[in-house]
């Protein structure tokens, strides 16, 4: 009989991901990972790891599994916390979920669920977990959920073929009603339980309070940039290298104060992301401003009118070398090869049509259609088909 671990969140997925399993013949044993406890840093009252640790035994109890939780906040805080507030002094947008599934859930979380003499470990994840046959050896696939709207291998985009290998996915083939339903039948506590939001680990906490407890406020100020500034419309050479080319649709335009004109101020650059459009409090626009780019250096933040404005859009986007990741490592491509693709730069964007060009010092990945704030920092992925076959920081 085979051994498999579930990482029980208290959420309604992992719930019927532990039912699912013990439905076919697994042995289940029932983990709660408790990633935070700093109460200097949460902002509600609440507690919502107390109630969703308390949801997740309620749970194993009801099913008859094994339960213990495993106190990973210090792993956490150095893998995932830290990482993040470099990110963002450093004015770059990290992900912090992709890397909780790569750092903690796969991994830490991983080896503790392997040394209690698992086979697996399961998720309750949307997204599926295929096989095939290269050169006689095996190899695993990740696809996406069969659940369009929710499917979530995105954050899975950073997974190996040794991680995938021991893992499962119950709940890819369901969609989320579905899932509610047998949670609702078999009378789980989470069966009503609405979906989480926020960061992965602090549960309530909003990210601009998160990041004003570690970064210190600076006052800033906010420019405008006029959608007809010349800087738009820089002819690219002709007779250009492919290389040479698609770094100049991927180049970021340096912005200065010279270009715009001021229209607000702010608390500091490093709480900002590109695109974003909340939380800037500038009146007085016909259009709502979006932010087109951020300089920490400068303390400065570029902001457009409109979603359509020049300043948000790219047609291509670079991956330094050490960070393309494949999870398909028999398809990776090799220096002066290209592949056709559909890809996304985050998670819940419809699939876009691109091609992946692989260099010496790196890829870059051109897009059919430009695209709207390609963020730093953030993650590529990629897919054939239904098939998730690599990942990469934007850079």
């Amino acid at each position: 009989m085979k051994r498999v671990v579930v990482g029980l969140s208290g959420g309604v997925d992992s719930s019927v991901a532990a039912y699912l399993l013990q439905q076919q013949g697994y042995e289940v044993i029932g983990l709660f990972m408790k990633n935070w406890h700093d109460d200097s840093v949460t902002i509600s009252n609440d507690c919502p790891w107390l109630e969703d640790s308390n949801d997740a035994l309620l749970v194993a109890e009801k099913l008859g599994i094994p339960f213990q939780t495993v106190d990973l906040s210090e792993e956490y805080k150095e893998k995932i916390v830290d990482y993040m507030f470099n990110e963002y002094e450093k004015g770059r947008t990290p992900n912090p979920d992709v890397l909780c599934n790569r750092e903690i859930k796969f991994d830490v979380f991983m080896k503790i669920a392997l040394s209690l003499g698992a086979d697996y470990v399961a998720t309750g994840h949307y997204c599926r977990k295929g096989e095939t046959e290269v050169n006689g050896e095996k190899v695993y696939q990740l696809l996406a959920g069969a659940d369009n709207n929710k499917d979530q291998s995105y954050f899975l985009c950073q997974l190996s073929q040794e991680q995938l290998a021991k893992s499962l996915f119950p709940i890819g083939e369901l969609t989320k009603p579905e899932v509610r339903e047998i949670a609702a039948e078999m009378d789980l506590v989470t069966a009503e339980k609405k979906d989480s939001q926020g960061l992965c680990f602090i549960g309530k906490v909003r990210l601009p309070e998160f990041l004003q407890q570690k970064l210190q406020p600076k006052d800033g100020l906010i420019y405008q940039i006029d959608k007809n500034n010349p800087v738009y419309t820089l002819e690219k050479q002709t007779n250009l290298s492919v290389e040479d080319s698609l770094a100049f649709d991927a180049q970021k335009i340096d912005y200065t104060p010279q270009m715009g004109k001021v229209v607000g101020k702010h608390q500091g650059a490093h709480y900002f992301t590109t695109g974003q459009r909340k939380g800037l409090n500038v009146g007085g626009t016909t259009d709502p401003l979006f932010i087109i780019a951020t300089n920490v250096e400068t303390n400065s933040i570029y902001t457009g009118l409109t979603s359509q404005h020049p300043g948000l859009f790219r047609k291509a986007l670079f991956i330094e070398k050490s960070e393309v990741h494949w999870i398909r490592p028999d398809l990776a491509i090799a220096n002066g090869e290209t592949m056709e693709v559909m890809a996304r730069i985050r998670y819940r964007q419809p699939l876009q049509k691109a091609t992946l060009h692989q260099f010496e010092n790196g890829m870059y990945v051109a897009f059919e259609e430009p695209q709207s704030a390609i963020t730093e920092g953030q993650f590529v992925a990629w897919y054939l088909d239904d098939e998730l076959v690599g990942s990469g920081v934007i850079s």
